[in-house]
């Protein structure tokens, strides 16, 4: 096969893949019920099942299979590859247990992000910031602080790829807008979510950069909406995790 930009990809090697996503966000699956949804022959999808258990990437209880421990592995290397993805960790859990809202840190890979650490303070009800999780960089504090760190061509690049979807009633979806909130996001430092990924849920986010102006993550901090309001939400909480960040940055420029 080939994919949109000319590379050559192996049909065989994206079903495999397509298994270990399946296995993933069902909890589990017969072979029988992943043929039917991969449109594929039940041997075919017994093969690599086969190959995927004999290297330890699934498990197979009764007649489910489920991912296997070797998957936790590779994650936790993904985690750690670099040094700020490890140091960030313990400043997620600071910023979790200062503000008490949900906090996470992601990074921007192929144009979306990803959840690398999350920590829940005391009045964190949401769950949705998984790690390993991909999202719109729009629809979010941290991604609209990312993205105010990219060039311009870049960002056009990521929307041209991906477009604005909308989530919300207040997801951004326009080009212009977004790259007005992006100016100012800029200039003051931090980035605000509105309701944009979920009802009910605000947030604040920050970019960090290494020394050479390298895009290393964002922080962010969510939290419902009716916990943040006045001036917790627009001054103090913003300034929380913009000390937060700075000593992140200071630590990393030092490491």
């Amino acid at each position: 096969m080939t994919t949109t930009d000319g590379r050559r990809t192996l049909k065989s090697t994206e079903t495999t893949l397509e298994i270990l996503d399946l296995l993933k966000e069902r909890d589990g699956a017969r072979v029988t019920e992943l043929a039917e949804l991969l449109d594929r022959a039940p041997s075919t999808v017994h093969s690599h099942l086969a190959t995927l258990e004999s290297q330890e990437y699934v498990v197979k209880e009764g007649d489910i299979y489920y991912l296997g421990l070797h998957v936790l592995e590779l994650g936790d290397y993904v985690q750690n590859r670099k040094e700020a993805y490890k140091m960030a960790k313990s400043y997620t859990e600071q910023l979790a247990e200062e503000t008490e809202c949900r906090a996470v840190f992601v990074v921007e890979e192929n144009g979306r992000g990803v959840y690398l650490h999350t920590y829940s303070g005391k009045h964190a009800v949401w769950r949705y910031s998984t790690v390993g999780k991909r999202f719109y960089l729009h629809q979010t504090a941290a991604g609209k602080a990312l993205l105010s760190q990219l060039s311009a061509d870049r960002v056009d690049d990521i929307v041209d790829q991906w477009g604005l979807p909308q989530k919300t009633e207040n997801t951004i979806t326009d080009r212009g807008r977004l790259l007005d909130e992006l100016d100012e996001i800029r200039e003051r430092g931090y980035s605000v979510n509105r309701e944009e990924q979920l009802d009910g849920v605000k947030a604040v986010g920050v970019p960090v950069t290494g020394p050479n102006d390298e895009v290393l993550g964002a922080f962010s901090v969510a939290s419902p909406a009716n916990r943040l309001t006045g001036e917790w939400f627009t001054e103090e909480l913003p300034n929380v995790v913009l000390g937060v960040a700075n000593e992140f940055e200071l630590e990393y420029s030092l490491s």
